[in-house]
Order: structure tokens, then C-alpha cells, then sequence
């Protein structure tokens, strides 16, 4: 499996949520499922991804969705100094530096994300893609 990539929260709820970008979100999902790449996310995706998930569907659902999901895309942990170094980063979004530099972190090939900002403020040894340039590379 060449493709370690990490989803942000907005492909899993764009995904779960049924949201703009579905699609794409479902298609990468299911690749993960399927074991076409290997996914991961943070607790802090799981975490986001709960409440609004909750919000929409309640939470014994919410709990339901994300357990189904975890059984195939896999949790990375942030460690305190990669944290530290997320803080000190140029990234302005304190969030998007966490996922960031988890994922590097981690040896991720990719972070998949709609967020044009967080694409842009991507530094070379990884990208941080769109679900649709992400689906068109593979």
C-alpha cells in the first residue's frame, strides 16, 4: 500500500453528513475500507467529527458512525514536542498546524483536505490535497 493519508475533518463529514463534496469523501473512504490506502486521523478529527455528527444524528449514532469508521482508518496520536512545533509553525490555523504536523509526524504521503487554505500552507515533503486531485492521482 503506497498511500498513507490523513483525512481531515471536513472529507469525513462532507462524507457522513452527506454535504458538498460526498462524492469525493465517500470515494476515499471506501479506498481506506477497501485498503486501496491507508487512512488515519487524529482524536482531535474524532473528536470534531463526533459533535457534529451528534448534532445531526444524536449521539448514540454518532458513536455508531465513528466506531464503524475506526475500524478501518486508524488513530495517530500527537506527541507534546510535535504540538510545540504546530504552535511555532507559520501556519495561522492552529488546527490545521496540529492535524499538519501529526500527519508528517506520522510518515503520512498526504493530507486530504477541502480547505484551499490548508492546501496552501502546505510545506514540500507533504502535501495537503483535495479529495478530487487526490481521486485524479490515484
Amino acid at each position: 500500500m503506497a498511500f498513507k493519508v490523513f483525512l481531515d475533518v471536513n472529507i469525513i463529514l462532507d462524507f457522513i453528513l452527506q454535504r458538498e463534496g460526498y462524492e469525493q469523501g465517500k470515494t476515499i473512504v471506501s479506498w481506506a475500507e477497501d485498503g486501496k490506502v491507508a487512512g488515519f486521523v487524529s482524536p482531535t478529527v474524532v473528536q470534531i467529527c463526533s459533535y457534529w455528527i451528534a448534532k445531526a444524528y444524536g449521539t448514540e449514532k454518532a458513536k455508531e458512525i465513528m466506531a464503524t469508521l475506526l475500524a478501518f482508518v486508524r488513530t495517530v496520536d500527537t506527541p507534546h514536542e510535535v504540538v510545540l512545533t504546530a504552535l511555532h509553525s507559520s501556519m495561522k490555523d492552529i488546527e490545521d498546524a496540529l492535524l499538519y504536523f501529526t500527519a508528517l509526524h506520522h510518515g503520512m504521503t498526504h493530507v486530504i483536505s477541502q480547505d484551499r487554505a490548508f492546501q496552501k500552507a502546505a510545506l514540500p515533503p507533504l502535501p495537503v490535497v483535495s479529495p478530487t486531485d487526490f481521486i485524479d492521482m490515484i
